[in-house]
C-alpha cells in the first residue's frame, strides 16, 4: 500500500521586506493585492497545524500542485526551501509550480535551481518538465503549467512539446504497470469554474493526451477549493482532484486550509484507491476528516 498526499497554494508569508526596485514590473500589482485581499486570507497558524496533522499521517509521498510563494521574489524562494526542508525530505516530495512560482520570467529558472531535488526527477531529455518520482507501485508525474503572465493574468499554458514528453511518459509507465498519478497546477478539465483570464490555455492538448494513454489520477490546486470531476480516458473516466490552498484562513470566503490523502493499492487485477479530505470546518478550529471517497 502507498499513501499519498496532495497539498497546494501554499502561498508561504509572511512577505519578506521588499525594495522599491523590486516591484517595477507585475510585482507592483500582486503586492497592492497581497496587502488589500489575498494576506489576510492567508494563515500562517492554519498551514502550521494542517501540515503537523499530514506529517502524523506519515505520507509515503507529498505531491505539492505549486503557489508554494506569492511575488516570485528571491527571499521568498530561499524560505520556501528552508519550509520544504522542514515538511519532508526531497525523496518524499515533490512540486509542480504554479503561475505565482512563476510570478515573473526570472522566478521559475531560479526556483528550479533552489529546490534542487524537490522539482525534478527522471526526464526524457534535458527538459525539465514533465518530471517522474516512482514510489512504490506509484508513479508521480509532474507537469508544469507555470508561465510569467502581464498583471492581473493568472493563466497557466501547456504546450506541445510538453504534450507530447507526456504522453511518452505515461505510454511507458503504463506499460511497467505503475498506477499513475498526473500533477498540474492549473485544472485541466473544463467543468471546473475559473475565470477567463486564470484558465489553463492548452488544456484540450493535456485532455487528449491523457484520452489516448490513460492515467490513474489527476491532481491540481489553484482554485483554492476543493473539486472532483473527471476527464475521459481510453477505456474509463480519470478523476481530476483539486484541493483547497492549504493555508487558506478560516472564515475567508474561500475553502479553509485542507488537505488530500489517497491510498492506493492493488489487491488483485484492479487497482484500488481511496481518498481521505481533512481539513478545517468554516466554524471550529479543529481539523477533521471531512470525507472519504473510493476513486478506484
Amino acid at each position: 500500500m502507498t499513501l499519498i498526499a496532495h497539498i497546494s497554494d501554499v502561498h508561504l508569508s509572511p512577505l519578506p521586506a521588499i525594495r522599491i526596485s523590486q516591484l517595477l514590473n507585475k510585482r507592483a500589482t500582486g503586492y497592492l493585492n497581497w496587502r488589500l485581499k489575498r494576506g489576510d486570507r492567508m494563515s500562517v497558524d492554519s498551514l502550521e497545524q494542517l501540515m503537523l496533522h499530514m506529517q502524523r499521517m506519515n505520507p509515503d509521498f507529498i505531491a505539492l500542485t505549486g503557489d508554494l510563494i506569492n511575488l516570485g521574489l528571491p527571499d521568498e524562494i530561499r524560505a520556501a526551501h528552508e519550509w520544504l526542508q522542514w515538511l519532508a525530505p526531497a525523496e518524499r516530495l515533490c512540486i509542480s509550480p504554479g503561475n505565482h512560482d512563476a510570478y515573473v520570467r526570472t522566478a521559475l529558472p531560479e526556483a528550479i535551481e533552489v529546490y534542487g531535488k524537490y522539482m525534478s526527477g527522471e526526464t526524457l531529455d534535458s527538459e525539465a518538465f514533465p518530471f517522474v518520482r516512482r514510489v512504490n507501485e506509484v508513479a508521480i508525474i509532474s507537469c508544469s503549467s507555470a508561465v510569467a503572465t502581464p498583471p492581473f493574468i493568472a493563466a497557466g499554458y501547456f504546450d506541445k512539446a510538453q504534450a507530447d514528453r507526456l504522453a511518452r511518459i505515461l505510454k511507458l509507465m503504463g506499460d511497467a504497470g505503475y498506477f499513475r498519478i498526473i500533477m498540474i497546477h492549473h485544472p485541466p478539465c473544463r467543468d471546473v469554474e475559473v475565470r477567463p483570464q486564470a484558465q489553463l490555455f492548452g488544456a484540450d492538448r493535456f485532455r487528449k493526451v491523457v484520452y489516448a494513454q490513460g492515467a490513474e489520477l489527476i491532481l491540481h490546486g489553484h482554485t483554492h477549493n476543493s473539486s472532483i470531476h473527471q476527464i475521459e480516458g481510453p477505456k474509463k473516466p480519470v478523476p481530476v482532484i483539486g484541493v483547497a490552498s492549504a493555508s487558506s484562513q478560516i472564515g475567508s470566503h474561500q475553502a479553509p486550509a485542507r488537505y488530500n490523502l489517497f491510498q492506493i493499492h492493488k489487491p488483485g487485477d484492479e487497482w484500488s484507491c481511496t481518498m481521505r479530505e481533512y481539513g478545517f470546518q468554516r466554524l471550529g478550529e479543529e481539523i477533521v476528516q471531512r470525507m472519504q471517497l473510493r476513486v478506484h
